[in-house]
């Protein structure tokens, strides 16, 4: 089969789309025959370095995908041959205190694909079944990869971490990104205003027309001092945020007492001031959250059927053409997810 692998860590010139051999499905195994994947911003990371991520190289990049069961076992009730499924990364042991309550996601040896094990961008994976989820209706095979990570990160972040109700404000910062996009869409159909920030006017004006209530130019407005402004000086119930250091102190005054942030990155840094003081004299709370369990998986994908949300995919490329996958997510000027369709090799 073809993959897209990396084979040391740089640029580039260390992706290959190669010939691997193809996955031997094991007994509580799903074959998916892969249709779509998207890039995360570890992919980049992956490439860059993977410092402090266990791996071995040469190895299969990529987290989230869909397509169809290939094979299964005969007893499989859930999966059939040929159903169109997406696949959630985090590949867990199931006995851990974690895994044993129910959070997955907090597994003692998790293993995320792309990250600790062979990943997606390839055109068979072989994963437990527990790991695969039916499509909902109505996407195609790349806007159903899309929710594999960012969708279920928002998730987490607005529903478990944040507990947002229907009539709080929430900033989201970055607007852009998957995530933050993700959380704008998701916390739009639970009936929150929502305030979006970016340094790009065209960005903002095209999450204006998906629905968000109000936008920020961060690059040449002080963001606490306009949430100010349209908060009537109250602040936001909830900032979502995976930025880090550079939007950290405006993050914390933005919010009003008592007020949320969930943070899930740091993408421009991991040492921000702490801003102490605040913290407790505001009695605000600071949350960590990365990805989600399997409940929380299912609850949103049968949200975004209920509610026929479709993820933003800023631009699909054949597999061949991941360098250029790779620097659109690096130029970060994509608006919404950028797609990888692992059937299709340009010429």
């Amino acid at each position: 089969m073809k993959a897209v692998v990396i084979t040391g860590h740089g640029g580039n010139e260390v992706v290959e789309v190669r010939s691997c051999e193809r996955p031997v499905r094991q007994p509580g195994e799903v074959l998916v025959r892969m249709t779509a994947a998207t890039l995360n911003q570890v992919d980049l990371y992956m490439r860059n370095s993977g410092a402090g991520i266990t791996h071995q190289l040469p190895q299969i990049m990529g987290l989230d995908g869909a397509g169809t069961v290939e094979e299964v076992d005969a007893d499989e009730r859930v999966l059939a041959v040929g159903q169109r499924v997406l696949i959630h990364p985090a590949v867990t042991c199931g006995r851990c205190e974690f895994c044993q309550r129910g959070d997955n996601v907090l597994c003692t040896q998790i293993q995320l694909l792309g990250e600790h094990r062979h990943g997606t961008f390839a055109q068979w994976v072989s994963v437990p079944a527990r790991n695969v989820f039916a499509m909902p209706a109505g996407l195609s095979f790349v806007q159903a990869a899309a929710l594999g990570v960012n969708h279920i990160t928002a998730w987490r972040m607005l529903v478990t971490k944040a507990q947002i109700k229907p009539w709080e404000t929430a900033l989201i910062f970055g607007v852009g990104g998957g995530v933050s996009l993700a959380a704008m869409q998701l916390a739009k159909a639970m009936g929150v205003r929502v305030i979006v920030t970016s340094r790009d006017d065209h960005k903002l004006e095209r999450a204006l027309a998906l629905g968000a209530d109000h936008t920020i130019n961060s690059q040449t407005h002080d963001v606490s001092k306009a949430v100010m402004a349209l908060t009537d000086g109250r602040g936001v119930d909830v900032v979502i945020e995976n930025v880090g250091q550079a939007v950290w102190s405006a993050a914390m005054k933005s919010l009003v007492r008592g007020g949320r942030l969930v943070t899930c990155g740091a993408t421009s840094g991991d040492q921000p001031p702490a801003d102490l003081r605040r913290i407790f004299i505001r009695q605000l709370q600071i949350l960590g959250s990365t990805h989600g369990n399997f409940a929380e998986f299912h609850d949103m994908l049968a949200f975004v059927a209920q509610h026929r949300i479709q993820p933003v995919i800023d631009h699909e490329y054949p597999m061949d053409q991941v360098h250029a996958a790779l620097d659109r997510l690096a130029s970060q000027q994509q608006f919404g997810k950028v797609g990888l369709n692992l059937t299709c090799v340009s010429e």
